[in-house]
């Protein structure tokens, strides 16, 4: 369900090309192209041969919040993919279609147009929401699942609801069900609310100005705010309604993949406390890591120390050890 004061349908705008068909650190080439998948149009950034992973973005991202694991698992002979959500980047803005369960099918389609039987799929963020979900509802499609700084979506809601200090420091999320003001919000002086957000989120290894300048710019593409608000209206408008209860129950479902959950031990959005302990809802091998130091982004925080625990996981042919 979306905002009745939804735009009408448009495709991506001409703009976000330039924005976000960006090239990788060191100067790698990157390919950048166009699938289609659940209804729409997805843009992807892929590198590298080999068993697939897909990175999902989280928010006020899109693909190239990736850039460092791009390289990182290409060089470690995967093929990476990291891929723009419905609405954000190069994308396609459409009316409707922001609940979870249809933004996890937009990931497999994904994975199925690419032609491949399965990927190991690596979610941040709101990513790591719809990978949780993705895991349960396609559990065929991926063939590992690593999640960073989202506790699973039945932690999220127990926290968000029964939690006061989550609840405060998910604040962003209650701003956002007012109509219009927070589109109009992030946008204002070209962006700016996404540099501070990206800021105070992060510890004290922030990212680069060039980082947040990029981000910044990507949001303010027309109409990508309003879509990328529009999945957490649905996480909080439907907690009361058929279709958020009935979400919730199919999250009882178990995890059935090899999990690998990263989180940084300094993150304020999302609470070490809210998030540990997302494992009773995984059935397989799940390894819990915490990131001294780190806040909200330890993928871009420390790319190296990411990407190497992430590199090493995906490798490890028994990662119950």
């Amino acid at each position: 369900m979306t905002d009745p004061a939804t735009p009408p349908a448009q495709p991506a705008p001409t703009q976000p090309a330039s924005v976000v068909r960006l090239g990788l650190p060191g100067g790698r080439e990157v390919i950048h192209r166009d699938v289609a998948a659940n209804g729409a149009r997805f843009h992807i950034a892929e590198l590298g041969d080999g068993p697939l992973v897909m990175l999902v973005h989280g928010f006020p991202q899109f693909w190239w919040t990736w850039r460092h694991q791009l390289t990182a698992l290409a060089d470690a002979g995967f093929r990476a993919v990291a891929m723009d959500l419905r609405g954000v980047g190069g994308s396609d803005r459409t009316p409707r279609g922001y609940d979870p369960a249809n933004l996890a099918l937009d990931i497999t389609g994904v994975v199925r147009s690419l032609g491949e039987p399965d990927a190991a799929l690596v979610g941040h963020d709101l990513g790591g929401y719809l990978a949780w979900t993705a895991a349960v509802m396609r559990p065929k499609l991926v063939r590992r699942l690593v999640v960073s700084s989202m506790p699973h979506p039945r932690r999220w809601r127990s926290a968000m609801l029964s939690d006061v200090k989550q609840t405060a420091a998910g604040s962003y999320i209650w701003g956002f069900q007012r109509p219009w003001l927070p589109e109009r919000q992030l946008v204002a002086d070209d962006g700016a609310l996404v540099g501070r957000l990206i800021r105070d989120w992060s510890g004290p290894r922030l990212p680069d100005d060039e980082a947040v300048e990029t981000y910044r710019t990507a949001m303010c593409i027309p109409s990508t705010a309003h879509c990328a608000i529009e999945p957490y209206r649905w996480m909080v408008r439907s907690m009361a309604r058929p279709d958020g209860i009935q979400f919730n129950r199919r999250m009882k479902r178990p995890v059935r993949v090899p999990t690998l959950h990263l989180h940084g031990s300094l993150d304020p959005v999302l609470r070490t406390r809210s998030a540990a302990g997302s494992g009773e809802y995984v059935e397989a091998p799940y390894r819990w890591r915490l990131f001294d130091g780190l806040g909200h982004f330890p993928h871009e925080e420390d790319p190296v120390a990411f990407s190497t625990e992430l590199v090493n996981w995906l490798k490890d042919p028994e990662p119950d050890r």
